[in-house]
């Protein structure tokens, strides 16, 4: 996915419970990004990472197949607003936003995008952090949810 609005790249450090490099685990089409494992409300999920405005770019764009990850987690250097899109993109995706504090504040399901211009995808409030999964796997997500890392 990419974002509408301008990326910085990340400086950040982040805990990390486990952190698993791509080529230990069966990662299908996503290449080229580090994966993390996180919890969504105590669930587990093994996540690609994209923490630097090219990985943010290129997110999920051409991939067919996730392999082993149950998403990827876009992580941003400060609380923003702004949108994502699906130019390029071959699945349906559910994607959560999530304050700096981890609570989820909402989420949305996007379709590919088959006509330019593409949907832009805005909740319209600032986020730090946003998961994408495959459609309906947030499905029994509630808002205020938390992620942990």
């Amino acid at each position: 996915m990419t974002t509408s609005s301008s990326d910085t790249p990340s400086t950040e450090t982040t805990s990390v419970t486990t952190s698993i490099p791509a080529e230990a685990l069966n990662t299908g089409d996503v290449v080229g990004f580090d994966t993390r494992m996180i919890a969504l409300s105590g669930q587990p999920m093994q996540v690609a990472v994209a923490d630097s405005s090219e990985l943010r770019q290129q997110g999920l764009m051409f991939v067919e197949d996730l392999g082993d990850l149950d998403g990827m987690l876009f992580i941003f250097d400060s609380e923003r607003l702004g949108a994502f899109w699906m130019k390029n993109t071959l699945i349906p995706l559910d994607i959560a936003f999530f304050a700096d504090s981890g609570e989820m504040v909402g989420t949305m399901t996007m379709v590919p995008c088959e006509v330019d211009p593409c949907i832009h995808y805005d909740i319209g409030l600032p986020y730090r952090y946003a998961l994408e999964t495959p459609a309906g796997a947030l499905g029994g997500v509630a808002e205020g949810s938390r992620l942990e890392f």
